[in-house]
């Protein structure tokens, strides 16, 4: 490999590992990801990248403990997709009735190219007003890699909720320092308190990135769960 090339190579790789830095603020987020989209899966293979794989193996272990009918007609809610990699991954394990939500074009399009989704759209921020998503929309709605970052809040797992249909999951990985800086932990006692959110596992210290471990929470929404009114900062 020449040297321009391997400073390239390097160049996208700090540019990724920025990307997924708790310190990131929101207009460098958005600038990394829309220049890096198009090496976004190459680059993130090189850091030992696997939580796409874990979200998608809880999602069908939860389809096959907690649903009768088949994992093919489970609706599922990928929120904050990404270039699809959850999304393969569930199609890889039977699930045909996936959606995307995705802050950034780039990154959604690059979704839409895997045609595992049925739909992908773009501009949706979780640390903003309620999406457009009807209440209860989905049996599944999994969060991959979006709570790792001081851009998007705790908060944003009230949307996770309303857009899931009672006695449905809700299935986040979170990377540990997140939890830690962002008190994640008080958030998820406020919803369960609440009545919006039940947690019904949470695996610890997890793989996730070679750099770092994360958190992975499976959540059940009540059979009458209450509406997450209450206001984002």
């Amino acid at each position: 490999m020449k040297a321009p090339d391997q400073q390239s190579a390097r160049d996208q790789t700090a540019r990724q590992k920025a990307s997924h830095s708790f310190e990131t603020n929101a207009g460098y987020l958005s600038k990394s990801y829309r220049d890096g989209a198009g090496t976004y899966d190459l680059d993130l293979g090189r850091m030992g990248y696997c939580g796409p794989t874990v979200v998608a193996e809880l999602a069908a272990a939860t389809q096959t403990a907690y649903f009768a009918k088949e994992r093919a007609v489970i609706t599922i809610l990928d929120a904050g997709c990404g270039t699809g990699l959850v999304g393969l991954q569930l199609k890889r394990l039977g699930f045909q009735l996936i959606d995307g939500i995705d802050l950034f074009e780039e990154m959604a399009e690059k979704a839409r190219q895997t045609r595992v989704y049925r739909h992908v759209r773009s501009n949706v921020d979780l640390n903003g007003p309620p999406s457009d998503h009807a209440s209860a929309s989905y049996d599944i709605t999994v969060c991959c890699g979006v709570f790792v970052l001081r851009h998007v809040r705790p908060q944003g797992l009230r949307e996770l909720a309303r857009v899931t249909r009672p006695k449905g999951f809700v299935i986040a990985s979170t990377r540990t320092s997140y939890v830690e800086a962002t008190g994640f932990d008080s958030e998820v006692q406020r919803l369960q308190d609440a009545g919006v959110l039940v947690l019904v596992q949470r695996l610890n210290d997890a793989r996730y990135l070679a750099e770092e471990n994360a958190h992975y929470w499976v959540f059940q929404v009540p059979e009458k769960a209450s509406a997450p009114t209450e206001e984002r900062p």
